[in-house]
């Protein structure tokens, strides 16, 4: 049978308290549609279409992934969301697959069980459901005495009785396309003018035709997100299901309450989580590195072996062996070839430290390349702003630049030369000389030249 997915994701998000549409709200590093497309894409093997409100740009802009938009203009229920779509796909699907935007946690198998259910039921409908002492605001699953179910009663309409009931409806459905959509217009208007997708529920029970159900796989897949309480609460469960695929495929976490990973992070065998450690946007890691505690790598690319020690990485690439920290910051740009140490309190943007760079602390490197086993002496800065335009300091393999050197870009330092302590550099140091003072001059030559 053809199944198409449509997710419902023209809600305002009111209790969100934001001017951010609540699908856009991040989850795993990612806006939340997006877990709800890719679950429905892996599902089906295909693009689903989405109900958005009548002001999509923003969305589809942000999102950027591929699916087909259809507009709601009018916001008058989920039965009057999923209406919008039948032009599209009206003689085009056997079966529709039916989410919400807002239970992202739902994963692909799950929703692949709910179709493969309905594929083989004579009934027109298949809900998920999940059986939970927490009702989470879902609606409950009434059944007969023989367990057929009936309909759903929503919380706020159910008697004493009926709120005691553990099944709860989860919003996700697949339902027979050609019975929905003559179906739909039968819909009752509610109190609130809205026409919903749960009576549809019932309308097949009356019909006397099967409605059937799958439960979820987890009970985190029925947390829905209708505040920033509960997008914490999601978070919490998928860093959960992040950190244990991690850990199974050999990577320690050493305390996953206080790490975050992000969803599109890679991360080698046998490299080390230390506590409070932060993997954020597409950061891929080596193996054999130990990363923590107190680190955020954000968007960046380390090599195998390489040790950061409380420090944040943004946008740059580590290469095999490079230590960093404590409290580094590396800056967009920043590439570190093998074997560089950065010591605390350095910061280095947009600049090439080649292999075998020693970098004391509290130095600044900006705009800068730097050759092979250079050392660069605590408190060394480059001069690189002129109030104007960022300008390029150039240093030659085998350097020594003394603490405390000042090195006024644009300026050349050459391969083998030497700053003296306290030094400001303005003007270029030929290979295997010595410049001294105050501006700094050139002395001698030093003791590894001819």
């Amino acid at each position: 049978m053809i199944c198409k997915a449509v997710i419902l994701a023209a809600g305002l998000g009111t209790r969100m308290k934001s001017s951010k549409p609540k699908v856009l709200h991040s989850l795993g590093g990612r806006p939340m549609l997006t877990w709800s497309i890719q679950a429905c894409r892996d599902a089906i093997y295909d693009d689903p279409i989405v109900v958005l409100g009548p002001e999509p740009e923003l969305i589809k802009d942000e999102v950027g992934e591929a699916f087909t938009v259809v507009i709601q203009a009018e916001r008058l229920g989920t039965g009057h969301a999923l209406m919008q779509a039948r032009k599209t796909l009206e003689g085009q699907t056997d079966l529709i697959l039916v989410t919400h935007a807002d239970m992202p946690l739902i994963q692909t198998e799950t929703l692949r069980r709910l179709v493969e259910c309905q594929e083989i039921n004579d009934g027109p409908l298949t809900l998920l459901s999940a059986i939970s002492k927490e009702s989470r605001g879902f609606g409950r699953v009434m059944r007969d005495e023989q367990g057929s179910i009936l309909g759903i009663v929503e919380e706020a309409h159910a008697n004493e009785h009926q709120l005691g009931i553990k099944e709860l409806n989860v919003g996700a459905y697949c339902i027979q396309a050609d019975w929905v959509w003559e179906n739909l217009e039968q819909l009752p208007i509610s109190p609130k003018g809205e026409y919903y997708l749960t009576d549809l529920v019932g309308l097949a029970a009356i019909g006397g035709m099967g409605v059937k159900s799958v439960e979820v796989g987890t009970l985190d897949e029925s947390i829905g997100i209708n505040t920033r309480v509960h997008l914490a609460e999601a978070e919490m469960a998928l860093q959960r299901r992040i950190l244990d695929r991690w850990m199974e495929a050999g990577v320690t976490v050493r305390d996953p309450a206080t790490t975050y990973v992000a969803a599109d992070v890679q991360i080698g065998q046998d490299t080390i989580l230390l506590p409070n450690t932060h993997l954020e946007g597409d950061a891929k890691i080596g193996t054999e590195c130990l990363i923590g505690p107190n680190t955020i790598i954000r968007s960046s690319s380390l090599g195998n072996k390489c040790t950061i020690l409380a420090s944040v990485i943004e946008h740059a690439t580590l290469e095999n062996e490079v230590e960093v920290g404590p409290n580094a910051h590396l800056r967009r740009g920043a590439h570190l070839e093998d074997r560089v140490h950065v010591g605390n309190f350095g910061e280095i943007k947009n600049s090439r430290l080649g292999r075998g760079v020693k970098m004391g602390h509290f130095s600044y490197i900006g705009d800068a390349t730097i050759g092979e086993d250079v050392n660069i002496g605590a408190g060394t800065i480059t001069c690189n702003f002129d109030g104007e335009q960022k300008n390029p300091t150039e240093i030659g393999d085998g350097a020594f630049i003394g603490s405390d050197t000042m090195l006024v870009a644009p300026v050349k330092i050459g391969k083998g030369a030497r700053t003296g302590a306290g030094s400001v550099v303005t003007k270029d140091v030929p290979d295997d000389a010595v410049a001294v003072g105050v501006p700094a001059r050139v002395v001698r030559k030093s003791k590894n030249a001819g």
